[in-house]
């Protein structure tokens, strides 16, 4: 058996430290993480906020937080581990000199500095000034940012541009959170390591494949910044076009980063892009109206609090994708996503072509294809849908349509299934890249995005309308209806 292998220790500096984003998520990964010694014993955690704050009461919200977000009892050994790693700062990241305070609460020569950026973009600006004006910073030293990266391609450059001026590019790790999770990265070993699926995985046996990223929830309290941003830019421009990527991008040399990145952004380069000529055929935009999910009756979207009644924003995006090369020619994706959705559901369904010839018309007058379906959440696993014959002894053969079922938590029983941002948060203090999001992979998402919503701008309709449990407006089943085909369900 190996030791254990050992990453040089760091100093976790979380601007924003008191914010939404550390309270909910960060503080809550670090202690999963440690419950489970993932931490370096000389790793610390620095929380830094502008509000009046010490260590001892930064150490008591932390606990707090524990309590409400965690999900679970609260493991006192852990927790004093953990505890004894915090310590806070109080920065006006606006004053450039108060971030020398820094040099008190680290040691840049034992530990590596990562800068965890937990607020919002139009202070990354000062931030970058303040460490490189406090000198802290050296050739080890990372950041990582959180989207959104901006609302358009523009706007994506000018937030690069400004980490660029004290960050190199190799020291910037752009977090998805849903590439932390086991099955996204499980993508890469199903596709590359399974001959079954690495030979299957092109235009000659797949006819087509669906992503769904359907969200039960509506706005939550961030009507002012999604109103302003819509489904497009808050759902597809990321999460869904990384999905994408890493199921039709193309084998990497390696696992490096590098490697893995560059395939992503061949896909992304070889999206066909969306217009005002083809706008109409191609996307569905919705918003949610009124409704009942699970029985509960939820309100619509220009009802919610603090709404503009004459918002145009889109809660649901459907949209026929097309990627031009050799793999995927002919081979559409269709991609949805929305808010108020009859279940909480993210999954990638692979449609294979069917049987040229079908010689059990008793059982079906035309036999159904064959599906690989990756359920990402909430349930975590994979299912080959398959044709069996019924047992019997009658003459006859006749079929049934069976699943073959990879549930995560019942084949790993003995392993821990880890959220995506314990698994993020760990790779960038152990200086992982692979799992991030490059400069190029951004902006070339931004630029086929941007092509959507100008066209959207251009034709200047408002969105359908679909009631709140359902699956989305009409207008999305047509657009698969179209093409002969329909959305999983």
């Amino acid at each position: 058996m190996t030791d254990k292998q050992t990453f040089k220790p760091c100093d976790l500096v979380i601007f924003g430290g008191l914010g939404d984003l550390s309270r909910r998520k960060l503080l809550v990964s670090l202690y999963r993480l440690e419950n489970s010694n993932l931490l370096e014993p000389d790793t610390h955690i620095i929380g830094v906020d502008r509000l009046a704050e010490t260590s001892e009461s930064f150490v008591q919200i932390a606990h707090n937080s524990l309590q409400e977000f965690a999900g679970e009892p609260i493991d006192d050994a852990v927790w004093q581990k953990l505890s004894a790693r915090l310590a806070y700062v109080q920065i006006d990241v606006t004053q450039p000199e108060q971030f020398n305070q820094l040099h008190a609460v680290t040691d840049t020569k034992t530990r590596v500095l990562v800068n965890y950026f937990a607020v919002a973009p139009f202070l990354f600006k000062n931030i970058c000034q303040g460490l490189h004006h406090s000198g802290i910073l050296n050739d080890e030293s990372r950041m990582v940012m959180e989207k959104p990266i901006g609302h358009d391609l523009k706007s994506s450059q000018e937030i690069n541009d400004v980490v660029a001026t004290v960050f190199q590019e190799k020291q910037v790790y752009r977090i998805d959170h849903y590439l932390g999770k086991e099955t996204v990265l499980n993508l890469l070993a199903l596709r590359f390591a399974n001959s079954i699926f690495t030979t299957n995985w092109n235009h000659n046996t797949i006819d087509h494949i669906q992503i769904t990223v359907a969200e039960e929830v509506g706005i939550e309290g961030r009507w002012g910044y999604f109103d302003h941003t819509g489904q497009l830019r808050d759902m597809v421009q990321n999460h869904l076009l990384q999905i994408l990527a890493l199921t039709a991008m193309e084998p990497p040399v390696s696992l490096e980063a590098d490697s893995i990145h560059n395939e992503k952004i061949k896909v992304l380069k070889a999206l066909r892009p969306i217009t005002r000529d083809n706008v109409e055929a191609r996307t569905v935009r919705g918003q949610y109206a009124a409704g009942a999910i699970k029985g509960k009756t939820v309100p619509g979207y220009l009802e919610e609090e603090g709404a503009n009644t004459e918002s145009t924003a889109e809660t649901f995006v459907a949209l026929r994708v097309d990627i031009d090369n050799w793999r995927w020619a002919g081979v559409p994706f269709y991609m949805r996503t929305g808010k108020r959705m009859s279940h909480k559901r993210t999954e990638i369904v692979v449609n294979f072509k069917q049987q040229p010839l079908n010689i059990f018309k008793e059982s079906y007058a035309d036999l159904p294809p064959n599906k690989l379906i990756i359920h990402l959440q909430p349930n975590e696993g994979v299912e080959i849908q398959i044709l069996n014959k019924i047992p019997g002894i009658d003459e006859n053969i006749k079929l049934q349509k069976t699943k073959l079922d990879l549930s995560f938590s019942e084949a790993f029983k003995n392993s821990r299934i880890f959220g995506g941002y314990e698994k993020l948060v760990l790779e960038a203090m152990r200086g992982n890249p692979t799992l991030f999001l490059s400069r190029e992979e951004i902006e070339q998402a931004w630029r086929w995005i941007d092509s959507i919503q100008d066209a959207w701008h251009q034709l200047n309709q408002p969105p359908k309308t679909y009631a709140a449990g359902t699956w989305g407006p009409e207008a999305a089943d047509e657009l698969l209806k179209c093409d002969g085909r329909s959305w999983e369900e």
